[in-house]
């Protein structure tokens, strides 16, 4: 089969479209024909090399993945083949405490397809059969493909961790990407007031079409934190939703109400942010990570994806062998929402 992989770590140059060995259905797998593949950054971090990961070479990624279930392994359960499918791109070991609680991103062995095992930028991939869910004819591939990381992560930061309720004030950081596009939709559905921060005037009147009530431009108003509270009576947010990192850590904080919440799922700006302890323990605020989503969480979003509740953001689609240029517009931020590949 064809894969979009690299051979060596580096920048997007290093991406090859190439022909791979067809990978093969385990017990309690099932093979996919991949449709669509859409990118997140953690494609660029794993091409880019994480030391701690030894990844073997050559290696693909892509954990968004839509397509066509085209082989059952041995006991392969709900499924069929010819079946159009999403993929939950959770990797849990099932057996430990954490995956008996239903919590599968805290799992011992936790990883993420396309990360920890090659992914869906190729024209086939194997997953657990417990991982595929049906999709409705009406929803494109595409669209599908483009909606599941994000939103079980945003699902997960809004809703769990971040504990929005209605009338609430929710800053999110950096709109425009996959995340914090879909946090708009998130918070606006649990009927919370949405700030968005973002550089570009564009993202910020796209990101008011998604429902956001406030936009800020942080490029113009470089003391954005003292806007929010502006914004807010000088109270302040009860929920922050960060996924930008060292760049927005220290603003995101004082941006905060007293007892609010910031939930974090990134740093792609450097995992270094400044905090005062001061800040933190005066206002007694809450600061909680967030990584992907546990299975409820990924069938609750993909429920309301399905019944139109909440929709796919694209930015644009383009053929799997255009990806390396496609992984350059992602690392230079100039997207809004998600970037998919067609297989």
């Amino acid at each position: 089969m064809k894969a979009l992989a690299f051979n060596e770590f580096g920048g997007p140059d290093r991406l090859k479209l190439q022909d791979v060995p067809d990978p093969r259905p385990a017990a309690g797998e099932v093979l996919v024909r991949v449709r669509a593949c859409a990118l997140n950054h953690l494609d660029l971090f794993v091409r880019e090399g994480i030391p701690a990961l030894k990844t073997p070479l050559p290696f693909w990624t892509g954990c968004d993945i839509a397509g066509d279930v085209a082989e059952l392994g041995a006991g392969a359960p709900g499924v069929k083949v010819g079946e159009r499918v999403a993929i939950n791109p959770n990797l849990t070991c099932g057996a430990c405490e954490f995956c008996i609680q239903g919590e599968d991103s805290l799992c011992v062995r936790y990883g993420i397809l396309g990360e920890h095992r090659p992914g869906g930028m190729a024209e086939l991939v194997t997953v657990r059969a417990d991982h595929v869910l049906p999709l409705p004819a009406h929803v494109t591939y595409e669209d599908a493909a483009s909606f599941v990381l994000t939103n079980m992560t945003a699902w997960r930061m809004v809703v769990t961790q971040g504990q929005c309720r209605a009338g609430q004030d929710v800053l999110i950081i950096g709109v425009g990407g996959g995340v914090s596009s879909t946090a708009v939709q998130i918070a606006k559905l649990c009927g919370a007031r949405v700030i968005v921060t973002s550089s570009s005037d564009e993202k910020l009147e796209r990101a008011r079409a998604l429902g956001a009530d406030v936009g800020l431009n942080y490029a113009r108003d470089k003391d954005w934190a003292r806007a929010v509270f502006e914004a807010t009576g000088r109270r302040g947010v009860d929920l922050v939703i960060e996924n930008v990192g060292a760049a927005t850590w220290k603003a995101s904080i004082q941006a905060l109400k007293k007892g609010g919440r910031l939930v974090t799922c990134g740093a792609t700006s450097g995992p270094i942010g400044e905090t005062d302890i001061r800040l933190v323990f005066w206002k007694q605020i809450a600061i909680v990570g967030s990584t992907m989503g546990n299975r409820k969480e990924f069938n609750d979003v993909m429920r309301l994806f399905f019944a139109g509740r909440l929709r796919a953001i694209v930015d644009e689609v383009v053929p799997l062998a255009e990806g390396a240029a496609a992984q350059q517009r992602l690392a230079e931020g100039k997207q809004f929402g998600k970037i998919v590949l067609t297989v």
